[in-house]
Order: C-alpha cells, then sequence, then structure tokens
C-alpha cells in the first residue's frame, strides 16, 4: 500500500513504538512485578516450570487463593479487591515429540501449582522490541482474573492478544479493572505464534492452524472450569484485537469452535475485504517451503524429519519475521473456508458481536515517518504517498481527501490510509454480520487518548490510533496514564464491554443508549471523553465508505 520510501519510514515506525513496548516491560516490572513477562524471566528457575510447582508461602501484602481446576489445584493471589491465577497450563507441552501437533490434554498434578507468576511467552523472532525474549516451547499456558470474593455466575471473557500473529502474550494484558468494574472473570491466554502456529508445509507431519486450535483447547479448558472461579460455563465471550480481532472472526467460521463461546467483540480487524485477515493454502505452504529452505531442509523427503531435529532458535532464525508473513490459512480443515465467505453465506458460529475499530488506526504509523525523519510530511509527500499506494486511482484519492480539509499532511495520509485499510472492511464486516446476528458496532473517536509512554509525539494531533484502544481496557505501562476524561471513558467502555458479555447488548442503565447495527440501520456508537461524547456518528460518511466501495474495496 505504500511506497518504497513508505515502507522504510513504517518498519522504523514499528521499531520505534516496538521500543516503547520494550521499554515499558521494565515500567511493568517495577509497577507490578506479579503481572508481566519480564518478572518472570527475571525470577524464573526450575521450580516455575510447566511441571506441577509446590506452592511457597504467599507474600506478606497478599493472601492465598486455592482453586481445584479439572487437572489438579492452583494457587493465586488475592490483592485487595481482585483474585489473579497466572501461567495455568491449559494443554501439554508442544515440544519434542509434540512439536507442530495438535494440543494434547495437560497432564493432571496433585499438590498446588503455584500460579502467582506467569510462564513463558511463546517463541517468538527478536528482531523487533516488541518481542517477548522467551526461546521456550513449553507455552501454552493461560491467566485467570476474577472479583475477590465469593461471587457465582460471572460473565467469562476470553481475551486473545494481537502481535500480527508474531509477538505478545496473554500475561502482558493485566485484566484487574476490567474484571473488577466488570464483574466477570477475565482469562489471557497464550497460544504458538508465527513458524510454531502457522506453519504450513506440504511435506511436514503437522496440521495448518496450530495457533488457531490451542485457542480452541483453551477455550474448551475455560468450558470446563470457569465455575472454579466463579464463572458461568454458559455464558463465555471470547475477545479480541488486530490478529486477536482476525482469530475472533476465524472461531466464528471454524466448526472446531462451534459451542466454545457465546458472545464475541471484536475490535481493530477487518474481517471481509482486508488481506490480513488470512493466507490461502498455497500461500502459506509457498511460504512453509522458503522457510524449510532457509532451516537447511529442502528435500521435501526429509523436511519433516529435518524440520523436527532442528532447536528452538534455529527454526525462528529461518522464519520470517515482521508483521506479514504468517495468518490464519483456509485449510479446508481446521479453517475449511475464510471468514469472509462464511459470514456472507451465512454458515458461521451465530453469535452475537461487538464490533468496531479505532477512528485513526493509522496514526502512529503515519507519526513515524515525521519522527523518523524528523521532519513533518509536505504537501508533496502526501501526494507522492497516495500515487504511490492508490496508483491510477491516486487523482480520485486526493480529490476526495483534499489537503485543505485537515489541519495538515499528516492528519489528511492518516484519514486516507485508515480508510482505506481499516474503516472499510470493518463497515463491510459489521454489514454482512448484520444480515445473520445481533451486531454492535463502535468508533473509538476520543481526540486526545493517551501515547506511547517515553515516545515523542509528532507534531499533528495522533487522535486514537491503532493498539490505544487497549488502554482504556486493560492495565498496561506501555500506555501514559489516563487523564480523569479518559479514564470516565475507560469506565464507560468497560461498562459497555461487561454488560454485553452479560447480557449480549452493552446498553444498560445510566449510560447512553447503544442501538443494534442493521442493514437499514447502520448505528454506530461514538466512543469519546471529548464535547460530543458518546452517542450516535455517521460511520460511513464520516470514514467515506461509499468512495471506497465505488473502488471495489
Amino acid at each position: 500500500m505504500f511506497t518504497k520510501a513508505g515502507k522504510r519510514h513504517l518498519a522504523i515506525t514499528t521499531a520505534i513504538l516496538a521500543t516503547a513496548v520494550g521499554c515499558a516491560s521494565a515500567v511493568q516490572a517495577e509497577a507490578s512485578p506479579k503481572h508481566t513477562a519480564s518478572a518472570v524471566q527475571a525470577e524464573a528457575s526450575p521450580k516455575h516450570t510447566a511441571s506441577a510447582v509446590q506452592a511457597e508461602a504467599s507474600p506478606k501484602h497478599t493472601a492465598s487463593a486455592l482453586v481445584r481446576t479439572d487437572n489438579g489445584p492452583v494457587r493465586g493471589t488475592t490483592t485487595g479487591t481482585v483474585r489473579t491465577f497466572q501461567g495455568i497450563p491449559y494443554a501439554a507441552p508442544p515440544t519434542k515429540g509434540l512439536r507442530w501437533k495438535a494440543p494434547q490434554p495437560a497432564k493432571p498434578w496433585s499438590a498446588p501449582l503455584d500460579t502467582r507468576k506467569p510462564r513463558s511467552a511463546c517463541p517468538q523472532p527478536s528482531d523487533q522490541p516488541i518481542a517477548i525474549p522467551d526461546n521456550n516451547e513449553d507455552c501454552l499456558y493461560l491467566n485467570v482474573t476474577t472479583p475477590a470474593g465469593t461471587a457465582k455466575g460471572l460473565p467469562v471473557i476470553v481475551w486473545i492478544h494481537g502481535g500480527s500473529f508474531v509477538y505478545g502474550d496473554g500475561a502482558g494484558y493485566r485484566a484487574e479493572r476490567l474484571a473488577v468494574r466488570g464483574g466477570a472473570v477475565v482469562v489471557t491466554i497464550n497460544y504458538r505464534l508465527g513458524v510454531f502456529g502457522l506453519l504450513a508445509h506440504p511435506d511436514l507431519d503437522a496440521p495448518a492452524n496450530l495457533g488457531l486450535q490451542d485457542q480452541q483447547a483453551a477455550l474448551r479448558w475455560v468450558r470446563r472450569n470457569a465455575p472454579a472461579f466463579g464463572g458461568d460455563a454458559g455464558n463465555v465471550t471470547v475477545m479480541g484485537q488486530s490478529a486477536g480481532g482476525y482469530s475472533v472472526c476465524a472461531h466464528m467460521a471454524a466448526p472446531g469452535s462451534a459451542g466454545l463461546f457465546d458472545k464475541a467483540i471484536v475490535q481493530s480487524a477487518g474481517c471481509v475485504g482486508s488481506p490480513d485477515s488470512t493466507h490461502t493454502l498455497k500461500q502459506a505452504r509457498t511460504a512453509g517451503i522458503a522457510m524449510a529452505k532457509a532451516a537447511g531442509c529442502p528435500d521435501g523427503k526429509t523436511a519433516d524429519r529435518c524440520l523436527r531435529g532442528k532447536s528452538t532458535a534455529e527454526v525462528l532464525a529461518a522464519s520470517e519475521a515482521g508483521h506479514e508473513g504468517y495468518r490464519l490459512t483456509v485449510d479446508g480443515k481446521v479453517l475449511p473456508r475464510s471468514p469472509a465467505n462464511a459470514f456472507a453465506g451465512g454458515t458461521f458460529n451465530k453469535v452475537p458481536v461487538l464490533y468496531g475499530s479505532t477512528h485513526d488506526e493509522e496514526a502512529g504509523r503515519i507519526g513515524g515517518m515525521e519522527m523518523a525523519t524528523g521532519k513533518a510530511l509536505t504537501a508533496d509527500d502526501y501526494v507522492t504517498q497516495v500515487t504511490g499506494a492508490f496508483g491510477e486511482n491516486a487523482g480520485a484519492v486526493l480529490a476526495e481527501y483534499p489537503l485543505n480539509a485537515y489541519g495538515s499532511p499528516s492528519e489528511a495520509l492518516t484519514a486516507v490510509m485508515t480508510d482505506a485499510n481499516w474503516s472499510t472492511p470493518i463497515f463491510t464486516t459489521q454489514r454482512t454480520l448484520a444480515r445473520h446476528v445481533p451486531v454492535y458496532a463502535y468508533d473509538l473517536t476520543e481526540a486526545t487518548s493517551p501515547y506511547f509512554k517515553g515516545i515523542p509525539r509528532p507534531s499533528f494531533p495522533l487522535g486514537t490510533g491503532h493498539m490505544i484502544d487497549l488502554a482504556y481496557l486493560f492495565d498496561n505501562a506501555l500506555f501514559e496514564p489516563l487523564t480523569t476524561p479518559q479514564a470516565r471513558l475507560a469506565n464507560a467502555m468497560i461498562d459497555y464491554w461487561s454488560r454485553f458479555a452479560r447480557a449480549g447488548d452493552p446498553s444498560h442503565s445510566g449510560s447512553p443508549t447503544w442501538e443494534r447495527f442493521t442493514a437499514d440501520k447502520p448505528y454506530t456508537q461514538a466512543l469519546s471523553a471529548g464535547r460530543n461524547g458518546i452517542g450516535r456518528t455517521d460511520f460511513a460518511a464520516d470514514h467515506h465508505y461509499t468512495f471506497w466501495n465505488s473502488l471495489g474495496r
């Protein structure tokens, strides 16, 4: 979508923003050690492995919490109004003979398992600071956060993290506010990433979409164990952002996910019309063959044995890093058809959906161009970028988004790329789903959202960009602290999200009504702490949907 220069700027931007994530891990460790991956890396010892761990004495400032799961007892912590259980195995370690195999049941244990600290993140490339530097393939763990006390029948929210299907983990999303204010059991999960979770190769004895199968195993664990933590096993909402949002759409389309959840929340993922949604089997296998050759396993007859003989580090070194290499695969089995086709034909797991995006998804990337060069984009830069992205349609785009309608070239380019790459496929997905299931649409329109902590802001207003919605729903030291108005918006969003998880409709007394999105009345709820606040917005007009449709997007 961008010119070569633009792509180079975006690569630099990614590294800049990733540095913020990397720097934030140290801040998280200081602020709340028990909730960060960096803390477990710093304190890891043999007693904190996947095998059953004998519980130690709880810290003086916390009280232990003992819960019995179907595999054995787990001991977490109770601090104030919240209980946390971290690093619970939901499947067997996918190591040795289980590498590139479907997830298998975890072995039971009898002594209480110490779940006061997170476990390993799944292996991922270390090319960017956003990566969690952990090469331990023993990584299929989940974390449970609940309100303290003895409440029963709480709605359950299962969070699937983003990261381009290559980076991240579940433990980095601290869910105390979502659990306590929302009155919910929140489960955050790890799943195999990149080459270990999404590799497809015609000669490898392995199914595609292992990462999606891991997520299914975690959802089955939740159905079995939610009541032990105070949750309602019959009221599970699966929720994800970016790659996590695409995963949620895949669960709606995958036959193996039928019956594992009751509602869905999709954030910043255009599942109909976006190339980021899925890869074809041919695309995935072509990438897999290239990876095998890079690993020194070019012969199809011996590729399976050769690849399984490689170390974790060797496999990662041969795999494609960055944000474009891996996607869920339409393999004809785990994912028989793309979410786009499944939604269009009405052949999917039908549940109510809360679905939306941030108003300025591309703001961080465009800001990175300025940060990389030290100069604000000029009018000529704007024309160059639009021409490189849209070719013969560039004139029409420039006429639709004239510079004099925006405060700066950067703001104009943010609007263009947001609407083309995000808003259009997201609105199309909402319209497609609304023919079959209840849909509640939103646009996070807050004009002065928090930014990445420690990263200089560019010269233009950033609005609310990709990932910034996470600052409102989770506690994460990656972002600047919320202002008082932003904190009120965060509370409103948590109230809406948790009400949807409880009842399938986000509206509740004391908050502005959130109407259902339908084909005849495509209602979208604006979410803002600013002057316009919370209420109806004309999403299609604001994001030039008719124009982009006319270009076949």
